[in-house]
């Protein structure tokens, strides 16, 4: 299990993590930002528990990339 976290409001619309890992991020065309796929909102954090654990990879890497620093994962 791998959980997803992003704190989207603090988001400057880079687009790196969509490159990184196109199955779980894209940017929004109504504002530019980020948006984690089937993400649950919670206090301006958006948050997806992936049981899938083939995505961690690519997740990683976005966390990893993202300038701003407001994507987490965590392998449970």
């Amino acid at each position: 299990m791998i959980i997803i976290t992003l704190q989207r409001n603090k988001c400057i619309g880079c687009n790196y993590c969509a490159e990184a890992a196109p199955q779980k991020f894209v940017m929004s065309k109504k504002d530019g930002k980020s948006v984690l796929l089937h993400g649950i909102e919670k206090k301006g954090f958006f948050t997806l528990k992936e049981p899938d654990n083939s995505v961690l990879e690519e997740t990683e890497n976005a966390a990893a990339i993202c300038p701003v620093k407001i994507i987490t994962v965590k392998q449970l």
